[in-house]
């Protein structure tokens, strides 16, 4: 597998961006991981770094991008945080990976039984997590149609308040980053959320927020 090059890196558009995550978790899920040289990797990018997408997902030790989408040293930009929020530092890091560095794809990342999900379900309060769980209770309001055991103890609830939150999360972005949405808008890259199943290791988007405009 070649490391990428800023020339392979910008003949690359966004939806081909996503095909190739979709392809790297299909390896993943197979077991079938394409044979790296790290070391060369290294290497070959010891001068500069020329990743196709920025991924924010959750610290979950079982949810590590580079694994489950089978991907080697400078492909892609892994930002992570319980629960997958956005905040300042987090948005200047995705406008650096996909302004200054080239990144054709931000992927917002959930995972099935999120701890940092469950928390804010059940209203944890604990030293500076409280103001990170405060980020995910809106997502937490947002779902109506559980209206008995609204806590972690509903694995159903659970998981539709992790959606919610990466759909959530993607509409922020672009909301909070007028850098980000015009590039989205003119087609410079395209931005999608999904979900990582711990237990399967496979990777679903959501099609309502694939959000790819052709370059005119």
């Amino acid at each position: 597998m070649k490391t990428l090059t800023k020339e392979m890196q910008a003949s690359i558009t966004p939806a081909m961006a996503l095909d190739l995550l979709k392809e790297g978790n299909k390896r993943f899920v197979n077991n079938l991981k394409i044979n790296r040289n790290l070391l060369q990797q290294a290497n070959e990018t010891s001068d500069g770094q020329h990743p196709f997408a920025v991924i924010l997902s959750c610290i979950d030790s079982r949810t590590s991008v580079e694994l489950i989408f089978d991907q080697g040293l400078g492909d892609v930009f892994s930002v992570r945080i319980a629960g997958n929020i956005i905040n300042e530092d987090i948005l200047g890091s995705m406008e650096f990976g996909c302004k200054v560095a080239g990144s054709k794809i931000i992927v917002v990342l959930g995972h099935s039984k999120c701890g940092a999900i469950k928390g804010a379900c059940d209203h944890v309060e604990m030293g500076n997590l409280t103001a990170l769980l405060s980020k995910i209770q809106p997502a937490v309001y947002d779902e109506k149609t559980v209206t008995e055991k609204r806590n972690s103890d509903n694995g159903e609830f659970v998981e539709k308040v992790a959606a919610i939150n990466v759909k959530r999360t993607v509409h922020a972005i672009m909301e909070r980053s007028p850098i980000l949405k015009e590039m989205i808008e003119t087609g410079a890259i395209g931005i999608v959320g999904g979900t990582h199943d711990i237990a399967t290791g496979e990777v679903s988007f959501y099609n309502e927020t694939l959000i790819f405009n052709n370059p005119n």
